[in-house]
């Protein structure tokens, strides 16, 4: 049981603090086996070096590793479903390499940290399995190695890392965390891998709960302690500006840490002209508590912004001021790997792209990001909407996954709710039948963490229910009220083309904010000259098919004016879906399908950029934010076609 130590806080001078940080790096060169007739328990390959060499953090599929590919393109499925994958492998696969712990970390507690795995993990130092079990598609996987290692000596460190589907998330496994679709099944180690040396009394997690109004920070930090003895501790928390290094406060607090858990709260001041987060003025503050229990010290720091986010009836607020979400959706799709990118440099390239085309918001359809895409998301103000990895029409029939979605929710809070681009908060993509547990989990979610908006589902087909909010959600995303369409293709297919109406009548009556869902999905021909692009673990079967049926029928120098041709149309139509909404009093922003390609589910191309969020040549940024920006001109007259007689009246 977790103890709760409330400590009396005094505000004092900010004062700098640095803790050496111990930490061993485990990327390169591993050895690896794949037993794909899972014997591997029974024949002991815990703390054996294979005959096989990787390198990691990677993937089979990037080591040639599993079953090679021998399709051929062709206009049939499974080519026309999605990207191919060249070499693949689903099962348990064995990795194992030398390691050799300091002797100088006596005393400390030695932590194994492996960033993202797909999809379950085990462990074991010289044969010896460690305790614990991992098995969270979105955050690091850690083991507490300490009563295995022998300092100074070389020893096997053996991961199992299991790929096979553990439980049933998604009608055939489209939920984009675990899904050939987009992302692939891929089996490896992904991001950040090490041992780090911790002390036994140590700072073991830092959340942190602003109050923008207020300009006040509250910290609770999770103090672990892994001796048996209740050890006295003193706290530190400073907060500076991440970027500026200016001092804001910081506190101080005594408290008993005893053995496991404990958590201790303290509330900072910042001063009234502390800065505010949003997508105009990111700023972010660093947090770092610093904790001395007898001889040693622990520290930890943590980034964060001050801000509120909230409705005020149908309208989105944050710090008082009301914002409209410009948003495209991000459904893992990565077409040089198969797997979401660990690294800054990756992300900031995706946002750019993104914000040149007006977006200030992202939702992550179905998945969770690794920590990367967050830290991008808060330095260039990009409002983010996570969504536990589930996709399905059946939720709730099976209590085991839905138990595992609970974890992982919980998980998904602790590692990255203090990021201030995490604005909102879905349990789920399109999500059918036991809404009492949806409505239950949604419960749990908003009381253990109020520093998001939650919505149950994004958007459900389930007529009679689940076609308007209901009484917890903060905001609602869909493409339909019971009143009525929220989205072009409900419209434009049928009605001549008129620029002098809006949503207004699908949403009378709303409550709460409403987001339209997946808006757009306009059909654009494939971009031919995007096939050489495809040098990594993918192949472009399906582009390289239709190449193949152009040359055929000779139409192949067409290519590039169906391309524009659809291309042009798709751009029109995404624009008068945008202004759609805009127009519309009520409606607190939209969420495209989509601004890039969408290869997956049958080669869905509906990007005015490619997949790897390139210009086909379309429409410029600077064309695209003329109807889609902060600010946009909007005018309303009622009809496309006008003759010369006529008088053009707006």
């Amino acid at each position: 049981m977790k103890n709760t130590l409330i400590a009396w806080l005094f505000c004092l001078p900010c004062a700098s603090c640095t803790s050496p940080v111990t930490q061993m790096d485990l990327s390169g060169q591993w050895t690896v086996c794949l037993d794909s007739t899972d014997v591997g328990m029974d024949a002991s390959f815990g703390g054996k070096l294979f005959d096989t060499s990787i390198t990691l953090p990677g993937t089979t599929d990037e080591a040639h590793l599993g079953t090679k590919c021998t399709l051929k393109p062709a206009l049939e499925k499974p080519q026309l479903l999605h990207l191919t994958r060249a070499y693949s492998y689903v099962g348990p696969a064995w990795y194992s390499r030398e390691i050799q712990v300091p002797s100088d970390w006596k005393e400390k507690d030695c932590i194994l940290h492996l960033e993202r795995v797909l999809w379950d993990t085990q462990v074991w130092i010289d044969g010896q399995k460690v305790e614990g079990h991992e098995e969270s598609l979105t955050t690091p996987h850690e083991y507490d190695l300490t009563p295995y290692i022998q300092l100074g000596k070389k020893q096997v460190l053996t991961v199992r890392v299991d790929n096979r589907k553990r439980y049933d998330m998604s009608v055939n496994d489209l939920a984009h965390a675990y899904t050939d679709a987009t992302q692939v099944k891929w089996n490896g180690i992904l991001g950040d891998m090490y041992i780090k040396a911790v002390e036994k009394t140590r700072v073991e997690s830092l959340q942190l709960y602003p109050d923008a109004a207020s300009r006040i920070v509250k910290a609770v930090v999770s103090v672990y302690n892994s001796s048996s003895q209740t050890a006295p501790v003193n706290l530190s928390l400073q907060v500076k500006g991440k970027d500026d290094g200016k001092s804001y406060a910081s506190v101080e607090a005594q408290a008993e840490a005893v053995k496991g858990y404990s958590t201790v709260e303290l509330t900072c001041q910042l001063g009234d002209n502390a800065p505010l987060w949003d997508e105009f003025n990111p700023y972010l503050y660093d947090a770092s508590v610093e904790l001395v229990s007898g001889k040693s010290t622990s520290l930890m720091t943590e980034t964060f912004g001050l801000r509120d986010i909230r409705h005020e009836g149908n309208k989105l607020v944050l710090n008082e001021k009301p914002i409209f979400l410009r948003g495209t959706l991000k459904c893992c799709i990565f077409p040089l790997t198969g797997t979401p990118p660990t690294d800054e440099a990756s992300w900031e390239k995706l946002y750019a792209s993104a914000r040149e085309y007006g977006m200030n918001h992202l939702r992550f359809h179905s998945w969770c990001p690794p920590e990367a895409a967050f830290n991008v998301a808060d330095e260039i103000g990009f409002y983010v909407q996570v969504e536990l990895p589930v996709w399905s029409v059946t939720f709730g029939k099976d209590s085991a996954t839905v138990e595992f979605l609970r974890a992982e929710a919980k998980r998904i809070s602790k590692e990255y709710g203090n990021h201030p681009s995490f604005c909102f908060w879905g349990i789920g993509n399109e999500l059918q039948y036991d809404f009492n547990i949806l409505a239950s989990m949604l419960g749990e979610m908003k009381a253990a963490d109020d520093r998001h908006l939650y919505t149950t589902t994004s958007f459900t087909f389930e007529k009679g229910h689940g076609d308007w909010p209901e009484n917890q959600d903060d905001f609602f995303v869909t493409q339909w009220t019971k009143k009525g369409w929220v989205r072009g293709q409900g419209v434009f297919n049928q009605e001549l083309p008129s620029f002098d109406k809006d949503f207004r009548a699908s949403i009378d009556g709303m409550e709460v904010p409403l987001v339209t869902h997946e808006v757009g999905q306009y059909s654009v021909y494939p971009d031919l000259t995007e096939i050489p692009k495809y040098t990594g673990t993918l192949m472009p079967l399906n582009f390289m098919a239709v190449k193949e049926d152009l040359e055929k029928k000779g139409l192949i120098d067409k290519a590039p004016e169906y391309l524009q041709a659809s291309g042009k149309l798709a751009a029109i139509l995404y624009k008068e879906e945008i202004e759609h909404a805009l127009k519309t009093p009520g409606i607190s922003g939209f969420q495209l399908l989509d601004l890039h390609d969408f290869p997956g589910q049958g080669t869905a191309l509906v990007g005015l950029l490619n997949a790897f969020w390139e210009s086909k040549g379309i429409l410029t940024g600077e064309e695209f934010r003329e109807f889609c920006a902060p600010v946009v001109p909007l005018l309303r007259f009622p009809k496309a076609v006008y003759t010369n007689n006529e008088t053009f009246e707006a």
